[in-house]
């Protein structure tokens, strides 16, 4: 008998947020899809589960969606309930836990002082440092903050998140990171700050329940291409593996992950994350679920994540070699008449998953406008 080659309409390799919403997204417009994963489940890094304890966790590291977007909660919305939850974080700094981003209470218990909030103001003012150009994460906090704050805050972390110095990144990463004089202690500030009432794994099990959708998991890129055929790719992998690293390896950031349980307490911490800027600790920060999921059961389990350069791409690596060698992967990519390149591996570009969802939204749409027009 000879090989029957299936057919379908699309293929989408990686079924996160990206690959998910373009399968949902097309599947919905009538295209018979076909989603990847070479990993055994869908929703990529946001994918969360029970533990063996019974408490749900993110397997890798916490994941609370917020944006400004009511049009990508809306779109959302179609497949969850939420709960509301706003994220708070605290930096271990000096034998104290302090509210990070930096605000009023931060300075105060830092420097045992009773500043009001225009106080705050003058005195950050005063440790700032004037630079003319900031080009560098180093320039960017030091025009903010100052050294003592910099070096206490950031570069530790810097150090343990990107194995880089402060000097050595774009200004954008820590340009996301506010500077606030009231005592406002919340991680985001964003319109709308939400949790999937029942798990990111169930939001993502009912966006691929479309009939059109067929989802293969452990399985890559390479060990499928034999056996089916379609007319159209759409791929959220890496852009440089894609092309066989013509132009050189981007850099990307891995991250190890210690999950512990704790039978006897109720609570691990007082928030939901601690970061640890000190280089002394290999950890960047620990992240207890119940704070997150706000779930009611007896132990609590945290994770603890060790940045490193092997292992599975999270994190773009934002400096100037990278955006060189990526801004040719972009060029070969603009080519590309079947294929469509989406999300943050592919786009090489830190996205939060408004974002990443915002930009698989845009990209179906000009796929199908495409179409339509031909």
């Amino acid at each position: 008998m000879p090989n029957i080659t299936k057919k379908y309409d699309f293929l989408i390799v990686g079924a996160g947020f990206s690959g998910a919403v373009c399968a949902e997204r097309l599947a919905t417009n009538g295209y018979s899809v076909l989603l990847i994963d070479q990993r055994p489940h869908f929703g990529g890094n946001a994918f969360d589960q029970l533990d063996e304890y019974g408490v749900l966790v993110h397997p890798y590291g916490p994941h609370i969606f917020h944006t400004n977007s009511e049009r990508i909660l809306r779109y959302l919305s179609n497949f969850t309930d939420w709960k509301f939850y706003e994220h708070r974080v605290l930096a271990d700094i000096d034998g104290k836990r302090l509210p990070i981003p930096i605000n009023r209470t931060t300075i105060n218990k830092l420097y045992n002082l009773d500043l009001t909030e225009k106080e705050v103001e003058q005195f950050l003012e005063s440790k700032k440092i004037h630079i003319d150009q900031v080009n560098t994460s180093e320039d960017a906090v030091l025009s903010s903050v100052g050294e003592d704050l910099c070096d206490k805050f950031f570069r530790g972390y810097t150090k343990k998140q990107w194995s880089l110095d402060l000097s050595e990144l774009s200004a954008s990463v820590a340009s996301r990171i506010p500077t606030r004089f009231n005592d406002d202690d919340r991680y985001f500030t964003d319109r709308y700050q939400l949790i999937p009432r029942e798990g990111y794994t169930k939001l993502f099990s009912r966006m691929l329940e479309n009939e059109k959708i067929e989802t293969k998991l452990s399985t890559s890129f390479d060990q499928i291409q034999q056996n089916i055929t379609w007319r159209h790719l759409i791929y959220t992998g890496p852009i440089d593996e894609y092309f066989d690293y013509k132009f050189g390896r981007l850099e990307y950031r891995s991250l190890r992950f210690e999950h512990s349980h704790y039978t006897d307490i109720e609570k691990y911490q007082e928030v939901g994350t601690i970061n640890y800027p000190n280089e002394e600790l290999k950890y960047t920060r620990v992240t207890e679920f119940k704070h997150i999921t706000g779930q009611k059961c007896k132990g609590t389990s945290i994770v603890k994540e060790f940045p490193q350069a092997d292992g599975d791409p999270y994190y773009p690596v934002p400096r100037k070699r990278n955006r060189e060698i990526y801004s040719m992967y972009e060029e070969l990519a603009s080519i590309q008449s079947d294929v469509t390149f989406v999300g943050r591996l592919a786009e090489y570009r830190y996205y939060n998953m408004d974002q990443a969802v915002g930009s698989a939204l845009s990209a179906v749409k000009k796929i199908l406008e495409k179409i339509h027009k031909n």
